[in-house]
């Protein structure tokens, strides 16, 4: 028997010897290398990489376009169904736990995390090009003018946010509620059992990694694009390949030096920053811009949005000629652009969400970063729709032919430009180091082994992932630029999508097994509620004592301490004598001052068995009792499981009943595992 002073939550992971990270040298090399060498190939044969990505392109969207198509639309559904559904009141983690971070941090990091510098660049170019050249029917027209910003808006709505919702809660559940390693193989393992500690975990994370590092490759490409033209006008340096590459550099340095202090630091300060200032950027665009036409316009694109949603959703244009091709360059990267990012964005805001219930994290994801989204693209969009309605043909071309030029010259048309353009930079470059951030940071987690989630990847692992992803970035920009990282996302994001088939068939699985559970737990306090409580049976002495008994902290203390810990300590000591790994766990509770006391009994490949008794303030009711005017609250002796309270007070028992309970619990604990199913696979 063991007896171990640390959290109890965290007990399954705390059975390993060592807890901190290691590197998954399987997962870090092969990822490594398909990474390193489709960079070399790039860089040395620029036209063979751009040909080949074109042609593989080109198939994939004429023959697995629906794929892509079909995916989006049952993730929007499944996690519409899992916030609506009553599983939606579970929370990613305990049953009482909190949330770490304020509602305003945690939605800024959402939003900065999720959405890159690509936004800008599309904002401008997306709208114009819809309505210059429409997917279907003639442009230049009102029914193109319509929709033009409402397609840009689509590909930044719900769809890819609701795969970031997806992967997001679903390895912030079992990381936090179940006590296992936040990654996407954790994710699987309702489905696949104890494979996924071996090979297919180990290539799970490979295709999750390597589509990390495309989908934030080519978001830092298409930033440094723009940054460029930015930086060009802001300091006269001649634009070109030569700045692109040496903004990349610089982005790393910055990066490193930013992604190394952490979330709590690095990455939460630039986040908030880049709320402000892109909020300030839009504000200035509005009130010194054609401010009634954007906001008549912005109610009327996002109406349109939502009336249009269902259909857009589920387009191919299987019936227009040359329908494929624009559901390539447009719709389908969009759609492998949000795969790609998925794993690591989901992995992010996972890290950042401990507490949230599923329905708030779902919530939260598909509507305030979307609203953001929807000014930002809605309010550059019409400001550029403005200019081309009015007859600014030449601008529109520039738009269309050079987007990153298309947008600064936006910009440059409004007063006060150079404080605008400067500003604009500044936002960009703000977006960029909150992805090339988080991004760093969660590719280290994806090529680690670690058990805590509360943890993270090592510091050089994050170094080297940032400066591979710049290699990445600048192999691509040398092969084609834009177009060929569009190509890339579009080939290495097909892998995802199986995946986020596979977390989706696993995750509706465990939310059955929860649903039972919280079932079984309602059934069995309404069967005990007639003789005052779900908890053990007590006499009918103890019974009338504890009607009106509201005990002080001190001795519930005291009880615990003459009580509880020696019941659990003699079935410590028991289990490890029949031959089961347990261990008493003592925990400090900084919120009572009274230390907690935990029994865990591991089960090799299941949930871990859990009973921990810990002191919970209450409230003594007004009618009275056994108690002083001036006491106000008492102290409970709450019975916990892995997900939360099991709703009874334990104060009053003798030690005999308490180990009685204990075995009722780990008797209903197994029955639970063998009815769920969750024998090894």
């Amino acid at each position: 028997m063991t007896i171990i002073d640390k959290d109890p939550v965290s007990a399954p992971a705390a059975l390993s010897k060592d807890r901190g990270p290691s590197v998954n040298w399987r997962v870090f090399i092969s990822a490594s290398v398909i990474i390193i060498a489709f960079s070399l190939w790039a860089m040395l044969m620029p036209t063979n990489a751009e040909n080949t990505m074109t042609t593989v392109t080109g198939w994939v969207a004429q023959n697995l376009g629906w794929f892509y198509v079909l995916t989006v639309t049952v993730v929007i559904g499944f996690v519409l169904w899992v916030a609506l559904s009553k599983v939606g009141s579970v929370r990613m983690g305990p049953d009482h736990s909190r949330p770490q971070y304020k509602l305003f941090t945690w939605v800024a990091q959402l939003f900065a995390a999720g959405v890159g510098i690509d936004m800008l660049f599309y904002s401008v170019t997306g709208p114009i090009t819809q309505y210059i050249h429409p997917p279907e029917g003639s442009g230049q027209t009102a029914a193109a003018a319509q929709d033009a910003v409402v397609w840009t808006m689509f590909h930044y709505g719900v769809a890819g946010w609701s795969m970031y919702a997806l992967l997001g809660m679903a390895m912030g559940y079992f990381a936090y509620r179940y006590g296992m390693p936040l990654s996407i193989r954790s994710a699987l393992y309702p489905l696949l059992g104890k494979r996924v500690r071996g090979g297919v975990g180990d290539a799970i994370d490979v295709v999750t990694l390597v589509g990390t590092v495309f989908g934030v490759a080519t978001a830092m490409g298409i930033g440094v694009v723009l940054l460029d033209v930015g930086f060009s006008i802001i300091f006269g340096l001649p634009s070109g390949l030569a700045l692109q590459i040496a903004l990349v550099v610089v982005a790393v340095v910055l990066t490193i030096a930013s992604c190394t202090s952490g979330v709590d630091k690095g990455i939460r300060w630039i986040a908030e920053l880049n709320i402000w200032v892109a909020a300030a950027l839009l504000l200035y665009i509005l009130v010194t811009g054609q401010t009634s036409f954007l906001l008549n316009a912005l109610v009327e694109n996002i109406g349109r949005f939502a009336v249009t949603l269902p259909g857009r959703t589920l387009e191919t244009f299987a019936y227009v000629p040359g329908g494929s091709t624009w559901m390539a360059g447009w719709t389908l990267f969009f759609w492998a652009f949000w795969l790609a990012w998925g794993p690591f964005v989901g992995l992010f805001l996972a890290r950042i969400s401990r507490g949230r219930t599923l329905r708030e994290f779902v919530i939260a994801a598909i509507t305030a970063p979307v609203l953001c989204d929807f000014l930002v693209v809605s309010i550059f969009g019409n400001s550029a729709m403005h200019q081309v309605l009015s007859g600014n043909m030449k601008f529109a071309e520039l738009a269309i032919d050079s987007p990153e030029r298309g947008w600064y010259a936006l910009l440059g048309m409004f007063p006060g430009a150079s404080f605008l353009i400067g500003l604009g930079t500044l936002s960009g470059m703000l977006f960029y180091l909150t992805s090339a951030n988080s991004g760093a940071m969660m590719m280290s987690n994806f090529s680690s082994t670690i058990k805590d989630p509360s943890q993270d990847g090592a510091k050089w692992l994050r170094i080297f992932w940032a400066v591979l992803t710049a290699m990445l970035t600048i192999a691509m920009l040398v092969a084609g630029g834009v177009t060929t990282m569009e190509h890339a996302t579009l080939v290495f994001a097909l892998p995802v999508t199986i995946i986020a088939w596979l977390v989706m068939a696993s995750f509706a699985k465990a939310l059955r097994t929860e649903r039972a559970q919280r079932m079984g737990r309602e059934l069995r306090r309404q069967a005990k509620g007639m003789h005052g409580g779900s908890g053990p049976e007590r006499t009918w002495r103890q019974r009338l004592t504890g009607i009106r008994s509201y005990p002080s902290k001190e001795d519930l203390a005291q009880f615990l301490d003459h009580t509880v810990k020696p019941a659990l300590a003699e079935l410590a000591e028991e289990f490890t004598k029949q031959g089961h790994q347990a261990t008493l766990d003592v925990a400090p509770n900084e919120i009572t001052g009274i230390s907690s006391y935990a029994l865990v009994v591991a089960i090799p490949d299941h949930r871990d068995f859990l009973y921990r008794v810990e002191a919970v303030e209450a409230p003594v009711p007004s009618f009275g009792g056994r108690t002083f005017h001036e006491m106000e609250v008492y102290y409970r002796a709450e019975v916990f499981d892995q997900t939360g309270s099991e709703g009874y007070d334990l104060m009053g028992l003798a030690r005999q009943q308490v180990i009685d309970d204990v075995l009722v619990r780990y008797e209903g604990h197994l029955s639970f595992l063998s009815y769920v199913g969750r024998e090894p696979a």
